[in-house]
Protein backbone atom coordinates (compact mmCIF):
# COMPACT_ATOMS: atom_id res chain seq x y z
CA UNK A 1 0.00 0.00 0.00
CA UNK A 2 1.45 3.35 -0.55
CA UNK A 3 0.52 7.46 -0.26
CA UNK A 4 -1.78 9.22 -2.98
CA UNK A 5 -1.16 12.48 -2.39
CA UNK A 6 -2.63 15.56 -4.97
CA UNK A 7 -2.12 19.35 -4.80
CA UNK A 8 -4.54 21.74 -6.56
CA UNK A 9 -5.93 25.33 -6.98
CA UNK A 10 -8.67 25.35 -8.00
CA UNK A 11 -11.12 28.58 -8.85
CA UNK A 12 -14.78 28.08 -8.16
CA UNK A 13 -17.83 30.41 -7.45
CA UNK A 14 -19.04 27.29 -5.01
CA UNK A 15 -18.76 27.78 -1.46
CA UNK A 16 -15.61 25.94 -0.05
CA UNK A 17 -17.24 23.71 2.51
CA UNK A 18 -19.54 22.50 -0.42
CA UNK A 19 -16.20 21.77 -2.99
CA UNK A 20 -14.49 19.99 -0.13
CA UNK A 21 -17.57 18.31 0.15
CA UNK A 22 -17.86 17.02 -3.32
CA UNK A 23 -14.20 16.94 -4.06
CA UNK A 24 -13.00 14.87 -0.80
CA UNK A 25 -16.07 13.57 1.21
CA UNK A 26 -18.37 12.25 -1.74
CA UNK A 27 -15.48 11.69 -4.40
CA UNK A 28 -16.45 8.23 -4.72
CA UNK A 29 -19.92 8.78 -5.67
CA UNK A 30 -20.11 12.11 -7.60
CA UNK A 31 -17.09 11.71 -9.93
CA UNK A 32 -18.19 7.94 -11.53
CA UNK A 33 -21.06 9.78 -12.59
CA UNK A 34 -19.50 12.66 -14.34
CA UNK A 35 -16.52 10.98 -15.40
CA UNK A 36 -17.60 7.13 -15.91
CA UNK A 37 -15.00 6.44 -18.45
CA UNK A 38 -11.97 7.30 -15.75
CA UNK A 39 -13.57 5.05 -12.55
CA UNK A 40 -13.49 1.66 -12.97
CA UNK A 41 -15.00 0.58 -9.89
CA UNK A 42 -15.26 1.94 -5.93
CA UNK A 43 -15.94 -0.79 -3.53
CA UNK A 44 -15.99 -0.06 0.67
CA UNK A 45 -13.47 -2.83 1.89
CA UNK A 46 -14.22 -1.80 5.62
CA UNK A 47 -16.70 0.10 7.35
CA UNK A 48 -20.09 1.48 6.65
CA UNK A 49 -19.24 4.81 4.69
CA UNK A 50 -18.93 6.87 8.26
CA UNK A 51 -15.66 7.98 9.46
CA UNK A 52 -12.50 5.38 9.39
CA UNK A 53 -14.71 3.55 6.53
CA UNK A 54 -11.66 2.20 3.77
CA UNK A 55 -12.71 2.32 0.25
CA UNK A 56 -10.89 0.83 -2.68
CA UNK A 57 -11.40 2.84 -6.06
CA UNK A 58 -10.05 1.25 -9.23
CA UNK A 59 -9.40 3.88 -12.20
CA UNK A 60 -10.01 2.39 -15.75
CA UNK A 61 -7.17 1.19 -17.93
CA UNK A 62 -5.26 4.44 -19.57
CA UNK A 63 -6.31 7.22 -16.63
CA UNK A 64 -3.22 9.10 -15.14
CA UNK A 65 -3.66 7.50 -11.41
CA UNK A 66 -2.66 4.00 -10.43
CA UNK A 67 -5.06 1.45 -10.92
CA UNK A 68 -6.48 1.28 -7.75
CA UNK A 69 -5.62 2.64 -4.23
CA UNK A 70 -7.22 3.12 -1.01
Amino acid sequence: MGVFTLEMEVNTPIPPQKAFKSFVLDYDTIFPKVVPHAIKSVEILEGDGGPGTIKKISFADGTHFPRSYY
